[in-house]
């Protein structure tokens, strides 16, 4: 993880005709508007393709490259867009510009069809990809050595990552700068984008809402989420929010996965693991405070699921992001 005063993330949109427009504008939405007003840190955004002619796209727009394909060589993320034809084949070039970036250990992130690209250069053979849930099986006809997962937001793999359609590329997106700069940073471009600023990538792609009882218990089960964010430091247990839904332990949970795509106990983790960045990134709260505010009761509790989903330890963490001008510590 990089601190928050590096120098700017050099950040590679990956441009050939054929790419979704959609996929291009949040690209740069996230990573090409200066928001260094409001805490961000400074991008340095370029699209590369194989020569600066501009490169069409769907709907009579077109993407003109400020770059060439030998700027990949700089650049710390290389993002491939979604395609409009998930078949179109890239460019012999693209391709191997895609593998040399593999080589040299520079994270690749796809989002939808950028699955394809990245399998036709061979670089998803034996590893785990996600797409579109209406191209998995698209993806695993044209592209059998891929191991493809049939039902997540986005996945990580070998340095690279891959989204499914969308929407989950700007979760992807979000994600990737929130593992490189931190919860706030990220909280900043979502809330900027007016959008949601954290969904997991293991939750399900799409959720469905057939009946309007379902529509109901959707709002009970918003209101007994609100509840739980507002009171994370209490114990809440999958009994005890099902009592406040009005529902048994088995349809609030059955309920609960139908209208968010995860269970209640992984959604209450990990937005405590976000609580809990927020304030080792603001706050000078001692780490066992930190637990206690956010619901995990135990600095060993928070480690174990700061380790499971962020790979790193809340020290650590605070110690890469730590935004200066913080809250004075607490008494202990």
């Amino acid at each position: 993880m990089a601190s928050p005063t590096a120098a700017p993330q050099r950040i590679a949109l990956l441009a050939f005709p054929g790419v979704r427009a959609f996929d291009v504008s949040v690209i740069n939405e996230v990573w090409g508007v200066d928001r260094t007003d409001r805490g961000v840190p400074p991008f340095e955004l370029r699209r590369a393709a194989t020569d600066r002619t501009p490169v069409p796209m769907r709907g009579g727009m077109s993407l003109t490259p400020d770059r060439t394909l030998g700027w990949l060589r700089r650049a710390d993320l290389v993002v491939v867009p979604g395609l409009d034809d998930h078949l179109t084949p890239a460019p012999a070039p693209v391709l191997e510009a895609l593998r040399h970036v593999h080589d040299r250990g520079t994270p690749i992130a796809a989002l939808c069809g950028g699955a394809f690209t990245l399998s036709q250069a061979g670089l998803l053979d034996g590893r785990r990809a996600i797409t579109h849930w209406n191209l998995t099986h698209l993806l695993r006809e044209h592209h059998p050595r891929v191991t493809v997962v049939p039902d997540a937001l986005f996945l990580h793999d070998d340095n690279m990552w891959t989204s499914a359609g969308t929407a989950a590329g700007i979760d992807l997106c979000l994600h990737l700068v929130r593992v490189t700069h931190g919860a706030e940073a990220a909280a900043a471009i979502a809330r900027s984008m007016v959008t949601a600023p954290f969904r997991t990538g293991t939750q399900a792609q799409f959720i469905e809402h057939p009946t309007p009882r379902a529509d109901r218990d959707a709002d009970t089960l918003a209101a007994v989420r609100d509840y739980a964010l507002a009171h994370l430091a209490e114990p809440h247990t999958v009994a005890s929010l099902a009592t406040r839904a009005g529902m048994s332990p088995r349809s609030f949970a059955r309920h609960f996965q139908a209208t968010t795509g995860t269970t209640p106990l992984h959604w209450l983790i990990t937005q405590r693991v976000a609580a809990a960045q927020k304030l080792l990134e603001l706050t000078d709260h001692p780490i066992p405070e930190v637990a206690r505010r956010t619901g995990f009761g135990s600095e060993v509790t928070m480690r174990q699921h700061f380790a499971g989903h962020l790979a790193t330890s809340p020290r650590d963490y605070r110690a890469a992001f730590r935004q200066p001008g913080g809250s004075s510590p607490i008494a202990r």
